[in-house]
Parts: C-alpha cells; structure tokens; sequence
C-alpha cells in the first residue's frame, strides 16, 4: 500500500476518455493533479463527460493525440483499449515517458487483500463467484478491474481488513511488467515504485487459450502478459492454476509447490477437483472435503464446473467456509451475457452467450448443451484458428447462421474440415445482420431445440461491445 501523495507533483497524461480514463482524471485532480485527457475521438462523440471533466479542472485534447504534450508530461496513464502500437505511445517510449494504467495504480495504492484472476476464458464468472463467496464469508468484498466500475473510484474507502477482487485482462497486465518501461529512469521513489513488477499475492490463471492476436503481436507475447498475474508474488504468494488447459498446466509447474490445482480430472494434494459427481476440496494430504454435488450447480457447462472449482480454491485461500462456497455456488445462477436464459418460445430455448469472442468460448458453449442447438455465429474475427470450433459445429449443431465481417472466414473454415466429418448434416445459413439472424433461427428452429448465440468473434463491426450485442439479442428474441 502506498499514499497518492507518494506520487504528488508530477504532471499525468490520460490517454483515453473511457470509463477508466474518465474515473482517473476524477481522482487524480480531486488530489491537487495536474491533469491532461487526450482522446482520438472528438468531443461531440463523447457525450456530456468532457464538459464535466473541464469544470472540474482537467484539461483536455479531444480528437487527436499531439505530440506536444508529451513535452510536459511525466507519466502517462492509458487506457488498456489503447493499443501500445498507436503513434503517440510510441513516441511516448521512444523518449522514456513512463507508462502505466488505472489498474496498476490501484494496486499500488490498495490497503486491502488483492485477489487477482486472469485466462482467456471464465474470468468473469469466476471473479463474480469470488466476491459472492467472500461475501458470504463475511469480508468486505470489493470486486472491479475489468469489470464493473473502475476500482480508482472507491480505493478511498477500502480498508485493510476488506478483500478486493480483480479480473484483470491481458491488457492491463501489461502494464504490471516492468520491462514495458525498460530504459525508463526516474529518481522519483513513487514513481519507480508504481513501475516496478508486481502481481497479487492471492492470484489465478484459469486457462491460456488462443486470444486477441489482433492486438497482441503474436501469442508469445499475450502468454507473457498474462504471466505478469504471477511472475512477481512474493515467497507467501498463492497461485491457482488450471491442470486441464495445457498451457496453464506447463507454466504452473514451473512454481510447484506455490501452485494450488483444479482439475475435472484429477485429483491433486491442496487442490480442487469433480470426484465422480461430487465437487471436493483436498487438503495437504489429499484428504476430500466435500463442497456439493454437480446436481446442485444450476450453471451449465463443463467450463463453469471448472470456474467453480477455482472460485473454492481462491477463496480458501482467502479464508473462506466452505459453507460459504457451497451457498453461493449452489444458487448462483450465471452473469448476463454468458449463457443466459433468454426466453422459451414454441418449445425452443433462446440463450444468449455474446461474451463468447473467440472459437475456443464457442467450443465451450456448445459442449453445454445436449439439445439439438441453432448456432448464431460471426461478427469481427480476431486473427484466430477457427478449425476446432468448426469441427465442433459440425458434429453438434444442427443449423449455424453466419452474421457480420467473418461470415466468409467461418464458412471456409466448416468447408475445409467437412470432409473430416461426412456424417455431419449441419446446415450452414447466411443472415445479413443480428436482426435477420434471429428472425431466420425462430424460422428454423424446432421444438426441442437451444437458439443459441454465441458468435466466436468480436461485435465491433456493428456493436459497440459483446454487451451492447447481447442487449439487442435479447431485444430481438423478446420481439419474436
């Protein structure tokens, strides 16, 4: 924990007007900052923010990003949806301005236990069952990071005997490495401590699957962001580690003793795992304690066995009951946008899973289900493998409907693995948008059937983001 005066006097660049840049701009000037907010779009586009920001003190640079300013700037603070690639922070590194982001600043200044959960999968419904747990248990539980509101908002009334929960993206751990900054030199000792390697000491990575290589140069590289959750715990640190997922498994092991795993097959000392029906927690001598019955669980879905089963391990390790994992695990009923129960139509079943953004959330939708399942499927394509979740399609969905950008590219995907599975009598459609995808799938499906929305790619070539997609999914369906 440290005190924001630590870092008092330097003038802070936001790049960024989001969510977080606009909570960061908020604080930072409550505490006598001097403060700049540069943002590529222009005012008119960022609604009623700007004028409030400007009241309050902040200066901002809409439309652009000058180089001027990094002529007065000693810190930038960037929004994690600005890739490091664009021009200004380029510059920025090439002249050895330091670079952080909201995130990394609250850990910094944070009073409380840090609980911080990463993977290319089940991020947020693991960190939703984390701080219910920890609830449940009596803490004081703050949850935020990449979801829910930015944590720099309330950092001030946390206290150390509360617990904090923290999804954390590849794009914010970059900035927990300090190599991002190599060649940055400052005698400032808040500063330098804000750039230093950290992770929390209470941390998980649930899986490593392929993921924003649009973004990340190459899956190197998002692998090596997303070990910033563990590379730098100290010697009492925890990790939490999937046995299942093979990458997870290869770098867990790399830590031995400090790993705690989960497994659906396989039982492991202080770990968590699915003995036949029963989901267990053992002990140091792989002694079971059990948790509750797979019956009990209302989530569907092997995947959300298995962030069960890391939500019981981080909140053991939290000092949880298993009392209190069991009440929360045995009622809790998923987060929007992650195989959500729309509606029941003429004997089909709508679901809406529009947080599935890569092939592999779609593979995991799609081993949810037993009914026979009309797939929605497209959008923007983020230079993933499509291979896997095509021969998938073609063994478990009846019907697939293609939307958005990469309609094409899964197209030719199915084409190319179809003649692995000749048996398969998967229909492949065509919808011009969501609209027309739904419409076409409430004609197609049967009684009996699973409509299911799970796209396997991003929504920004109609959406804003997978929940503004998820909304008007339902929106549609509700319609019918």
């Amino acid at each position: 924990m440290a005190d924001i005066n630590t870092l008092a006097g330097l003038r802070v660049v936001i790049v960024g007007l989001g969510q977080e840049g606009t909570a960061l701009a908020t604080y930072l000037v409550r505490h006598g900052f001097r403060v700049t907010v540069t943002d590529a779009q222009p005012a008119e586009k960022l609604g009623s923010v700007p004028a409030t920001l400007a009241a309050a003190g902040v200066s901002l640079v809409l439309g652009e990003h000058p180089l001027s300013l990094l002529d007065e700037a000693d810190l930038l603070l960037v929004s994690p949806g600005v890739p490091l690639e664009i021009p200004f922070l380029e510059a920025a590194r090439a002249r050895k301005i330091p670079l952080s982001t909201e995130s990394r600043l609250f850990c910094y200044l944070c009073p409380a236990q840090i609980i911080g959960i990463t993977g290319s999968s089940g991020k947020t419904t693991t960190t939703t069952l984390v701080g219910k747990i920890m609830e449940a248990s009596g803490r004081k539980t703050w949850v935020g990071g990449n979801i829910g509101r930015p944590l720099i908002e309330v950092v001030g009334q946390i206290s150390p005997a509360d617990v904090v929960v923290m999804e954390l993206s590849s794009f914010q751990l970059e900035y927990f490495h300090a190599r991002l900054n190599q060649g940055v030199k400052t005698e400032h000792p808040g500063l330098a401590a804000l750039l230093a390697n950290w992770s929390p000491p209470i941390s998980a990575i649930l899986n490593i699957t392929p993921n924003h290589l649009d973004r990340h140069p190459s899956m190197k590289h998002y692998v090596r962001a997303k070990r910033a959750v563990i590379d730098y715990q100290g010697s009492e640190g925890v990790i939490i580690m999937g046995l299942d997922n093979d990458m997870t498994r290869t770098i867990g092991h790399q830590y031995r003793n400090k790993v705690r795993w989960f497994s659906l097959e396989a039982q492991m000392p202080n770990g968590a795992s699915l003995a036949r029906n029963d989901l267990i927690l053992l002990d140091q001598n792989s002694m079971p304690h059990f948790v509750a019955t797979r019956q009990e669980i209302k989530l569907r879905g092997p995947h959300n066995l298995s962030n069960i089963l890391a939500a019981c391990l981080l909140t053991r390790e939290a000092g949880a009951s298993i009392e209190a994992m069991r009440s929360v695990i045995t009622t809790f009923s998923g987060v929007t946008h992650r195989l959500e129960f729309v509606r029941e139509r003429q004997g089909v079943n709508y679901f809406n899973d529009s947080v599935s953004t890569t092939p592999g959330r779609l593979i995991a939708a799609l081993h949810s289900y037993n009914e026979p399942i009309v797939l929605l499927a497209g959008g923007r394509d983020k230079n993933l493998p499509w291979e896997d979740a095509a021969r998938l399609i073609l063994h478990k969905v009846r019907v697939v409907i293609l939307f958005g950008e990469a309609t094409e590219l899964i197209a030719k995907a199915l084409d190319k693995v179809r003649h692995e599975i000749p048996q398969s009598q998967t229909s492949v459609q065509r919808a011009a948008n969501l609209e027309e995808a739904v419409n076409l799938a409430a004609q197609l499906a049967q009684p009996g059937n699973v409509v299911l929305l799970s796209p396997g790619c991003a929504s920004y070539d109609a959406f804003r983001n997978y929940a503004e997609r998820g909304e008007r999914f339902k929106e549609l369906v509700q319609k019918l």
